[in-house]
């Protein structure tokens, strides 16, 4: 049965309390220049989805111990020892949960959790 209401992920938003500081360390850990810049949100297009920067006026504990949304990617290790020298710390090192799957987290320098996986079998779908 299709539900029809639901159509998949679409955005991640990471809560900063220096939106300009997050904004060029994003740029720089996934590679993009933001598509929209402006002072109450920064927006990336990644891949087709949304990464979404939240300014913050003061940091909230715990916040990178809820759900992991995790980014595609094709080389883990190379992309998450690049997070980790822009400052990122590591929250799970890139470990393989069965076949070719490889998963990893990182806690940015704001406290958020960025999930990585490299999963060749998983495929978009179009409908």
């Amino acid at each position: 049965m299709k539900n029809e209401n639901i159509l998949g992920l679409r955005t991640v938003v990471y809560m900063v309390t220096d939106l300009n500081k997050a904004k060029d360390w994003y740029t720089k850990a996934f590679g993009t220049q933001p598509y929209f810049d402006e002072a109450f949100y920064v927006g990336f297009n990644i891949g087709g989805y949304e990464l979404g920067l939240l300014p913050e006026e003061k940091a909230k504990e715990g916040k990178s111990e809820g759900a992991i949304s995790y980014w595609g990617v094709e080389d883990i290790n190379s992309v998450f020892n690049k997070m980790i020298s822009l400052g990122a710390k590591t929250h799970e090192k890139p470990t393989n949960v069965g076949g070719e799957l490889m998963v990893a987290s990182l806690i940015d320098p704001w406290g958020n959790m960025i999930g990585l996986i490299y999963n060749p079998s998983f495929k978009l779908s179009n409908s």
